[in-house]
Formats: C-alpha cells, structure tokens, sequence
C-alpha cells in the first residue's frame, strides 16, 4: 500500500498549494484541468493558465460563484456528490483536483465515481482534504453548524467570521488506511500516493500549551504511524484504462 506520513507543517493544501498543484500537473503534462469546487478563486491564476496553454475549468454548485471568475477559465456547475456529469464532460480531462473540498462532499464514492467518469482513461486526480479522527474535526463532524462556526472564530481569530463555514461530512474523509485503498480500487482507480498528516494549528493562539502537546503527539504519531489518526491528507489516483 502506497502510504506515507508526515506532520502538517508538510501538508501543501494550504498557502503552498498553487506551487504544488502546478508542479504536479507541468509533471504530468495535463493540459484539460477540471478544479472542483473552486468556485471564484480557483487554484492556479490566469496568467499561469495562459503562460502554459491549459484549457482549466472551474467548478462550483452556484453559477453565481462561477460568474466570478477570470474570464480565462471555462465553469462547470455541478454537485459531483450529486448528479452525474452530463455526458459531454465524460472522459474529457486529463487531471481533476480540488483543495480542502472533500471534507464537505456528502457521499463519497458517488463523488469520486464522478471524477472517475470526466477523467480521461489514464488521467490522475489528487486532492488535499481535512480527515477523521483528529478531535477538532470529530467536534466539527458533531457539533450543530450554530455552535461549530462561532468555536472556529475563537480558535482562529483571523477568521473573525469573514470566512463562510460550510458543513463538514468526512465522507470518505480518512488517512491512508488499507479500507480506503481498496474503495479507491473497488471504483477503478490505482492509488498512486497517498499521504496522512499527524496534527494541526488550532489550539496555537488560544491554548499554546495544549497546542505544544499536539506538536509533540504530531512528531511521534509521524514515527510511528496511526493512519486513522491522522488530521489531513492528500491521495494521487490514476484512473485505470
């Protein structure tokens, strides 16, 4: 099983995703990009767009979002845990890949079945996610969306309610563990990477000692492995041909 682990001060979905993202897609020479649930700030600017050739299609489940975008990209308004894709999508990208998205997706395998029907036979999707069962995601998992947005504000003051909270399901939202490898190869996908991330940020600026005792359990998880407790993780897959 292809599986690796790391602490998040690794994890690239954050601010180091844009640099990540293209790296990998320049590596695989993909020039038909779907990003889902990018809405109006996809990952990669404009500029990179043009500068490289790439046809990039943004997605969101509101039009109105989409409508916010540059006018270099192209929209797809879609829920890929919902519909299926309309047929002329099929087959019709080299890679799919979102950021920090899969943690609200309500039904996970309808969703990567979905990716798996856009993606060209061969294409590679990847995607960076939040995972169960860190405790701040199991509270977020449990707790009424009322109480879960204001507790996120007093955790991360620089959110002070600019951010939109959306749910969070963790459908399929898990580290690298040998069930999930096989529902990845259950649907037709070979698991090309997959990594897990031991700890995170959010007891930093409220409870720094707290937060210095997760540093310590994040080093030591990352020495010895425990793929379901893991708080992030990002997966490459490769559509099968």
């Amino acid at each position: 099983m292809p599986a690796d682990f790391a602490t998040h001060d690794r994890f690239d979905g954050w601010e180091r995703a844009p640099e990540a993202a293209a790296a990998l897609i320049t590596r695989l020479g993909a020039r038909d990009i779907l990003e889902v649930g990018s809405g109006a700030s996809p990952t990669l600017s404009a500029e990179f767009v043009r500068r490289h050739g790439l046809h990039y299609t943004t997605n969101d489940i509101s039009e109105a979002e989409l409508q916010r975008t540059d006018a270099g990209f192209q929209h797809l308004c879609l829920d890929f845990a919902g519909e299926v894709p309309p047929s002329r999508y099929h087959d019709s990208f080299d890679v799919v890949f979102s950021r920090m998205v899969n943690e609200h997706v309500r039904d996970g395998e309808r969703y990567y079945r979905n990716i798996a029907t856009v993606l060209r036979p061969g294409g590679v999707t990847f995607h960076w996610f939040s995972t169960l069962f860190a405790l701040p995601f199991v509270v977020n998992r449990l707790m009424p969306e009322s109480l879960a947005g204001p507790l996120l504000d007093t955790l991360v003051p620089s959110r002070n309610g600019r951010h939109r909270k959306f749910p969070a399901y963790y459908s399929w939202g898990r580290g690298p563990t040998r069930a999930m490898c096989e529902r990845f190869d259950r649907i037709g996908f070979d698991v090309l990477e997959y990594t897990g991330y031991f700890g995170h940020r959010y007891y930093l600026h409220r409870l720094p000692w707290l937060h210095a005792l997760e540093e310590r359990k994040a080093r030591w998880l990352a020495r010895h492995p425990r793929a379901h407790l893991t708080a992030y993780a990002h997966v490459v897959l490769r559509k099968r041909p």
